[in-house]
């Protein structure tokens, strides 16, 4: 097996926290029993994924704020809220207030873009100045401006019984060292480090300008390699931060360990990787997304998968993906097996 670069330091994972819309109550009661499940287990961060008029979690501040008050260590992550729905200036508040509360344990991951149909929600979320919002970089500087104190005003002082701050309240100083860009493009990965982010790469991206004429990362013929471009882009990344090669960098594949799982879960974990798997045979779309195939088998067999991928050998820190339509109790077991059997295969303890 060959040894990954970086040894593993921080195991986390990520989940969709899907409900079902007749009883939201459950579904976000099992997302938080996840996270509660993560911390005993040792894991060093546990993410949540952000989406809006789906049946998935719209407020990650909002249940992240209920986790900080249900587990005690572990890291409490959002990858990603995308700034597009977000005021810069009411998104900062309501992260350090979760900061806080948390000890400072908040890791906020954000992406840049017009909202997902902007056409058909444009008219609800910006009735006044659908055509006047900017949706490019410059709405994560303004946040990244104010998380880390810049002010928002030029006036503060005493109005007759009030006292006013010219920058964000509550300040949380360390968050503005756990902010992190969401990003599977070599422009967005550049743009994070020159701005002193994390990277958070994911199991998607994009290989219009991967470097290579067919995407392959500078490769000649042959389909794009998916590890070899992301492997590019945290390369670029770290060419462009003040920490240069100690830039954090988060790895996010879909990754799901069968060693205690049943016969029948591991019938329905095969289905569901075989189901996606065209999608990961050739870029999809006029961006020409690529998907990383998902990674299935039992810890051993990941385990030399992962010191294989070109990518993961360059990263000291992942948050494993849960697949979203699986059922509490396979959540429970993929992640029993990731923190006590496939975390220690690839060098990681808890606390570590």
């Amino acid at each position: 097996m060959p040894s990954p670069s970086r040894p593993l330091r921080k195991l986390g994972f990520l989940t969709m926290g899907l409900f079902d819309g007749a009883d939201p109550g459950r579904g976000h009661e099992s997302t938080l029993e996840i996270i509660e499940l993560g911390e005993r287990l040792g894991f060093d961060t546990a993410w949540v994924r952000h989406r809006h008029l789906q049946y998935g979690i719209s407020s990650p501040v909002a249940v992240l704020a209920a986790a900080s008050q249900r587990t005690r260590r572990i890291g409490l992550g959002i990858a990603v809220t995308p700034l597009g729905w977000e005021n810069p200036l009411r998104l900062a508040e309501d992260l350090a207030t979760v900061d806080v509360l948390s000890g400072g344990r908040l890791n906020a991951g954000l992406s840049v873009g017009p909202p997902t149909h902007y056409e058909q929600v444009k008219g609800a979320l910006y009735p006044d100045t659908a055509d006047a919002e900017d949706f490019g970089y410059e709405r994560v500087r303004r946040l990244l401006d104010l998380v880390r104190g810049k002010p928002a005003t030029d006036f503060s002082g005493v109005e007759g019984i009030e006292v006013f701050s010219d920058v964000v309240q509550p300040q949380s100083p360390g968050l503005g060292r756990r902010l992190w860009y969401g990003g599977g493009s070599r422009r967005s990965a550049r743009w994070a480090g020159e701005h002193g982010m994390n990277f958070l790469t994911s199991s998607v991206v994009r290989t219009e300008d991967s470097g290579g004429g067919n995407g392959n990362a500078g490769g000649e013929g042959g389909p794009p390699d998916f590890a070899e471009i992301q492997l590019s882009y945290i390369r670029e990344f770290r060419a462009h931060h003040p920490d240069g090669d100690a830039a954090r960098v988060s790895q996010g594949l879909v990754v799901i360990p069968t060693d205690s799982a049943s016969a029948g879960q591991r019938a329905k974990y095969a289905r569901y990787a075989a189901g996606r798997l065209p999608r990961t045979t050739s870029p999809q779309g006029p961006a020409g997304l690529l998907f990383a195939p998902d990674l299935v088998g039992t810890s051993a067999e990941l385990a030399e998968q992962l010191s294989a991928h070109a990518a993961f050998r360059e990263v000291d820190e992942v948050a494993f993906a849960l697949p979203f339509t699986f059922e509490h109790e396979d959540y429970v077991q993929i992640l029993t097996d990731m923190a006590e059997r496939l975390g220690p295969a690839l060098g990681w303890r808890p606390g570590g």
